[in-house]
């Protein structure tokens, strides 16, 4: 038998009942699954392709740049290599604690060190256009990502676990995830 609860507008958690009784969590599921190797790969070779961009073709269409774009590339490059930074970091932390590495007490702590931020979203930087097409797509590659791991670590997060603060892309959702964190402490 298999229980829904929504976690907030956008997430869900999954848990599942066995015969025994037994709760399972989706994100320990998902977690020991091929599907987590798969996210964990493609998050990998995202951020070895930033790095292969950035110091070869990236850095050839930045010195092309004029004016404001070379600001703007400065800028949303550091942004993307921090981004992927944390993605990967993320990753990171659930390989180690799948692979039985780590606990999940340290787990959980260096978790709370991982800014999952979503700064910086392609439809709020004005002359983004204006950048390289291949920083763009990479730009547009790690939100994706970002967003897929945002959802699984709501879904894999413990019973009343903290969930570090993760930046919503709008004003209105960092205000309802405030919300939802100041109630769940309150129970």
């Amino acid at each position: 038998m298999s229980k829904r609860s929504m976690k907030d507008k956008t997430s869900f958690e999954f848990r599942d009942v066995n015969a025994e009784g037994v709760t399972v969590s989706f994100g320990e599921r998902f977690q020991a699954s091929a599907q987590f190797d798969r996210v964990f790969k493609e998050g990998m070779a995202l951020v070895e392709r930033t790095a292969g961009y950035l110091d070869g073709e990236g850095r050839k269409a930045s010195k092309a740049l004029t004016g404001q774009a070379t600001v703007l590339y400065t800028t949303e490059s550091m942004r993307l290599t921090t981004r992927l930074l944390d993605l990967a970091s993320w990753l990171l932390i659930r390989r180690a604690l799948k692979d039985g590495e780590i606990s999940e007490a340290e787990a959980q702590k260096k978790r709370a060190r991982v800014k999952l931020q979503s700064l910086g979203r392609p439809s709020h930087i004005r002359g983004f256009t204006d950048l390289p097409a291949g920083l763009q797509k990479l730009i547009e590659e790690s939100f994706a990502l970002h967003d897929r791991i945002v959802q699984l670590d709501m879904s894999m997060a413990a019973p009343g676990e903290d969930i570090p603060a993760i930046s919503p892309s709008n004003p209105v959702g960092a205000q309802i995830s405030r919300l939802q964190q100041a109630f769940a402490k309150a129970n």
